[in-house]
């Protein structure tokens, strides 16, 4: 598991230069080949080919000059080739204040013994609205708080 780890983990930081240079075709090659990309905006793209492209098309325009910042916070295995990673990040073209996005990421490792992206999905943590639920009702609140967006530190 130690050395899946680490190359989760390399997969992921390949995935973030690649971001941070504007290179759609190398984010893309993060990704399987039937991939699942849902974006913060709720837009579903299909496949690497599909996933690099429209990221570049993003790069060149929207996303011009960001950078992608990622922590891990948890990394899960389901089986010797799959794997469900929690991470806290942003998109900003400066240094972020603060972490304030959630993805999960689905990888899987392919016949290569390469790990890639199967799915990602990546939601805003509103932390006021979570606040209220738990103040309300305070059952809802999660028993492990390290995955939550404001709250892992």
């Amino acid at each position: 598991m130690n050395n899946d780890s680490t190359e989760i983990r390399a997969l992921l930081d390949r995935a973030q230069d690649a971001w941070n240079r504007g290179d759609g075709a190398a984010y893309g090659s993060c990704f399987t080949a039937d991939a699942t990309d849902i974006t913060y905006v709720g837009t579903v793209y299909n496949g690497a080919g599909e996933i690099g492209r429209a990221h570049q098309v993003l790069f060149d325009s929207f996303l011009r000059g960001t950078r992608l910042t990622l922590e891990i916070v948890d990394i899960r295995r389901c089986g010797p080739d799959a794997a469900v990673v929690v991470t806290r990040g942003e998109v900003a073209k400066r240094t972020p204040g603060e972490l304030g996005k959630l993805a999960t990421y689905t990888v899987v490792r392919g016949a290569d013994g390469r790990w890639l992206i199967a799915a990602v999905q990546k939601t805003k943590h509103r932390p006021l609205l979570e606040a209220v639920s738990f103040k309300v009702k305070p059952a809802t609140r999660p028993r492990n708080a390290r995955t939550q967006g404001a709250h892992a530190h």
